[in-house]
């Protein structure tokens, strides 16, 4: 079995190589791990060459243009990231029968629904980042190709940039830190996410051990939500991380009073950001017997390996 991840850089990407290297032991799996200095995404003969040499039976695609207000004055680098390398994957990935694994973002809605988005919710992006992302979507699925689209919300992990560790590196410089709390969401582990990985692979049979664990690709082959369990704003998710960081003793400038609540109004950002961005995940729960944690004890774990680091 061979296996191209993309992204190995980025959050997912990173705690998706992993766990696939920890089955690679027991496995007669090949991965191919690539990031950007491997791979320029922009640029579809290159992700075409890679594919055609690598020749992968499955594609890991958590690579992605994430830089969501930079996106506004870059569309065109977004578009070719987000859009066109998942439609060079797709269509390679049909040719060969194989199956694509690509993320998705709660930013193709426009945040209005006051309950959480399930995957028949209407999408309306209301930035370049969620429009390209839904384009990548479409064009996947409108390839023929076996895929799972993960779509997921506020990641955050011990590797990389994230929300969370810029709070936590913040209240250790600032006396004052305010922040958004009228824009809701599930923050969401790249740890969970690369379980989850795992678990779809194995029920498609692509890591299988036995011939009794492969499914139909095709009657999976779809969309899914997937995030932690849970809601939060912004605000109370950087407070509950950062008293977290404050019990086990790091030294913080920061006085719980002074991180202070404000609108969104009062923060204006090139892209606008959906309001409610709680994503349903019955459907990934009921196809894959998944059991989600919550969002707080995903947390809870990443300040504690970000301390216990030197």
């Amino acid at each position: 079995m061979r296996i191209l991840l993309t992204g190995q850089n980025g959050q997912v990407g990173f705690e998706l190589a992993k766990s696939l290297r920890g089955w690679r032991a027991n496995s007669p799996l090949k991965l191919v791990a690539v990031g950007s200095a491997e791979c320029d995404l922009a640029k579809p003969a290159a992700l075409r060459e890679l594919i055609q040499r690598v020749q992968p039976h499955v594609i890991l695609n958590p690579a992605a243009y994430t830089a969501v207000d930079r996106a506004e004055s870059e569309p065109d680098l977004a578009k070719a990231i987000n859009a066109h390398a998942p439609e060079i994957m797709a269509s390679e990935l049909q040719k060969t029968g194989g199956l694509l694994i690509h993320f998705s973002t709660d930013y193709v809605f426009d945040g209005q629904k006051p309950a959480p988005y399930t995957e028949l919710d209407t999408t309306k992006p209301q930035s370049v980042y969620g429009l390209t992302k839904l384009q990548g979507e479409q064009a996947i699925a409108e390839s023929g190709v076996d895929h799972v689209i993960l779509r997921t919300s506020w990641v955050f992990g011990v590797h990389g940039s994230n929300f969370l560790k810029t709070m936590l590196r913040l209240a250790t410089e600032r006396e004052d830190l305010k922040v958004v709390n009228d824009q809701f969401g599930a923050p969401t582990s790249a740890r969970f996410l690369a379980s989850t990985v795992m678990r779809i692979l194995e029920r498609l049979g692509s890591l299988a051990k036995n011939d009794q664990k492969a499914v139909d690709r095709k009657a999976l082959s779809g969309l899914y939500h997937c995030s932690c369990a849970g809601r939060t704003s912004w605000f109370d998710y950087a407070q509950f991380g950062i008293e977290l960081a404050r019990q086990q003793g790091k030294a913080l400038k920061l006085a719980p009073e002074r991180l202070r609540p404000i609108p969104s109004s009062d923060y204006p950002t090139p892209a606008v950001r959906p309001a409610n961005s709680v994503l349903d995940n019955t459907k990934l729960e009921e196809a894959f017997g998944l059991q989600r944690p919550d969002w707080q004890s995903e947390v809870d774990q990443v300040v504690q390996a970000l301390e216990s680091q030197p």
